[in-house]
């Protein structure tokens, strides 16, 4: 529970927003029905159901993002109309929820709440007692709005930056394994809805620690690089690569198997055999091919590559190891016919 609110920060505001509602509202729901004014009462309850039913939402779905909008919006005018309905003393209502907003849904939305919320409070006008306090009412919401939209802006400018870091490699700007685990698993069960076939290749730069030692690792580094640069342009927009570690990459590919995976493979690997270069030459890459079985997990699915990578690597490097059978290949070069892996 603690790890969840502190690892969700929407989660955190949406349960910090329901503990205020039971513990704020709750007693003045019950005065409010005792001293006869029945129409508080019920706004006061209203909110306070759906505020703690919004929470309850958002802890068993996880869906943050939809009970925050209508978290935001229930309480806004929820402040409103009580504001209303009792006058004076419900303006105080407004302002916690004015910033509130600002961290259930995205500055636009919350923009547009907090402008539309003044504007009902001008356009009904009960609760002001005189033009001075309405107007003085609307110079401190909007300084109270504007303060809260700097400050969520720059939150979420901050988080992007950090989901940004957390989930791509710095070197070569694809994403890293934290990305990989999360697609793999998203791309299983997408193959178990919808029978896509889908493939995984796992590529290892032959020979890659040599360079290192021979030329440096700013040599490697620009090599690295270079892969991804060839891959990316030789795969459709919607293949996905992700660096596993060190100088394996994970390349994930939708909707493909059969011939049209043997042509990739066939294609990728004449690509970098003939473009990669480093220092002391030209540079090869040996690669794991495993197609998705029915019901397999991704750990299942990543060994299988893996183990295909190895007998690659075993076999002699730059080739093709297929874990599944596949068809035969035609080809001009032995070396460039993929192989099964036994």
């Amino acid at each position: 529970m603690l790890k969840r609110l502190k690892t969700d920060f929407r989660l955190s505001i949406i349960t910090i927003l329901g503990a205020s509602a039971l513990l704020g509202i709750t007693p003045f729901a019950f005065m409010r029905f005792f001293q006869g004014n029945y129409v508080a009462g019920f706004v006061d309850t209203t909110i306070l159901l759906v505020v703690s039913g919004g929470m309850a939402y958002a802890w068993v779905t996880g869906d943050t993002r939809r009970s925050g909008m209508v978290l935001a919006v229930v309480a806004c005018s929820g402040a409103v109309a009580v504001a209303a309905i009792v006058g004076e003393v419900g303006l105080f209502w407004l302002y916690p929820c004015l910033v509130t907003a600002f961290f259930l849904v995205s500055p636009r939305v919350a923009t547009l709440l907090n402008v539309s919320s003044i504007a009902a409070m001008i356009v009904q006008g009960d609760a002001f007692k005189s033009d001075v306090q309405m107007w003085t009412f609307v110079a401190t919401a909007l300084v109270v709005s504007a303060t809260a939209y700097a400050f969520a802006l720059r939150s979420d400018n901050q988080r992007e930056r950090l989901e940004h870091l957390a989930t791509i490699d710095p070197l070569t700007g694809v994403k890293n394994r934290r990305s990989m685990d999360e697609e793999l698993n998203e791309a299983a069960a997408h193959a178990e809805r919808t029978g896509l076939p889908y493939a995984l290749v796992i590529l290892d730069i032959d020979h890659f620690k040599k360079v290192n030692d021979e030329f440096g690792h700013a040599a490697g580094d620009l090599i690295l690089v270079d892969m991804v640069t060839l891959v990316q342009q030789n795969t459709r927009k919607y293949d996905q690569l992700f660096r596993f570690g060190g100088e394996e990459f994970v390349l994930l590919l939708p909707g493909v198997d059969g011939e049209g995976l043997l042509s990739v493979m066939n294609n990728l690997q004449h690509v970098l055999r003939k473009k990669m270069k480093h220092p002391g030459g030209a540079i090869t890459a040996s690669f794991g091919v495993a197609l998705l079985k029915h019901g397999e997990s991704v750990e299942s699915w990543l060994e299988r590559a893996d183990a295909a990578l190895y007998e690659a690597k075993e076999a002699g490097r730059d080739r093709v190891i297929f874990s599944d059978t596949m068809p035969a290949c035609d080809s001009d070069q032995p070396s460039d016919k993929p192989e099964l892996a036994t």
